[in-house]
């Protein structure tokens, strides 16, 4: 009997899923272009209908050449990953260039790592900052990461640690996890900002709860050179930005 609950559920779901498929098809073939983005979405995702990639390309392109950023953003990712058409980096780039000039800031970050690996663009540090930089004042906290690193590692930008704080910082934040083990890293070491075990151990705390392994090594080599005192007060701050979802860390 436990189950009966379930399956109507599932059964209405899937009737609601279907209903609202064929009022998007009908809508999209009139050409709102809502209304293809969306079939595109339901394409990829099997939502009232199989799940088929090159049908979410279709619906995405047509939503796409009629300016909407986020279907031209979508067929970037298609090209990029070779789902629903075949893998073409350079074709994946006209599309996240097109969306990320529009102010997309997944595209905009999108491009930037184009632009830093060199898929589908000559490599290019500079022009993967400027891009990087576009999506992180939006805030994008994959972005804002990204941005940090540059400017850790003097890659399109002079190196600055201070700068490269403040971007971590902003993503550590938002619950980044890789920013978090660096901005810890930053304070272990006093790269950027004076060293400081108890923040250090406060973010690498903050890093390992979502699994960080280099957090947790980086825990145990901290306290090491820290006084129970000082471990002591790190554990109580971390405790409180982990309960503020990071809204009340330093």
């Amino acid at each position: 009997m436990k189950y009966i609950p379930l399956l109507l559920v599932t059964i209405l779901a899937t009737t609601a899923f279907a209903s609202g498929f064929e009022k998007t098809l009908k809508l999209a073939e009139k050409g709102d272009v809502v209304a293809q983005y969306n079939l595109g979405q339901m394409y990829r995702r099997g939502e009232g209908v199989p799940e088929n990639d090159a049908l979410a390309v279709v619906w995405y392109r047509k939503a796409a050449n009629q300016g909407y950023a986020k279907a031209q953003y979508n067929i970037g990712v298609m090209y990029a990953s070779g789902e629903g058409v075949p893998e073409n980096d350079a074709k994946a780039v006209k599309w996240y260039r097109k969306a990320a000039d529009q102010g997309d800031a997944f595209a905009q970050f999108n491009l930037g790592v184009m632009y830093e690996n060199g898929e589908g663009v000559p490599e290019n540090d500079a022009v993967a900052v400027k891009w990087f930089r576009k999506a992180a004042d939006q805030g994008d906290a994959e972005a804002q990461y990204y941005l940090g690193s540059m400017y850790d590692s003097g890659e399109g930008v002079p190196e600055n640690d201070a700068l490269a704080v403040k971007w971590y910082r902003k993503a550590a934040n938002q619950g980044y996890a890789y920013a978090q083990y660096n901005l810890g890293y930053m304070y272990a070491n006093g790269e950027g900002v004076p060293v400081n075990f108890i923040r250090g151990y406060l973010w690498w705390s903050m890093a390992k709860t979502q699994g960080n392994v280099l957090a947790a090594e980086g825990i145990d080599s901290l306290s090491a050179a820290m006084t129970p005192k000082q471990i002591a007060t790190g554990q109580a701050f971390a405790a409180k930005c982990y309960e503020s979802n990071y809204s009340d860390c330093e």
